[in-house]
């Protein structure tokens, strides 16, 4: 087998690292509301449709 080395983790130079936990927040948040969208429909949809 081939010897590829040990793997480097670096982290570049100018990580924005708070801005990508806010872009996370904001994604989850997203997420969360979209899903209680997608829940009161399907919840309207049981009721005006049966």
């Amino acid at each position: 087998m081939s010897d590829h080395g040990e793997v480097e983790y670096a982290l570049a130079t100018g990580n924005d690292y708070p801005a990508h936990e806010e872009t996370y927040r904001n994604f989850i948040t997203l997420v969360k509301v979209t899903m209680a969208i997608v829940v009161i429909i399907v919840i309207g949809m049981a009721y005006f449709l049966t």
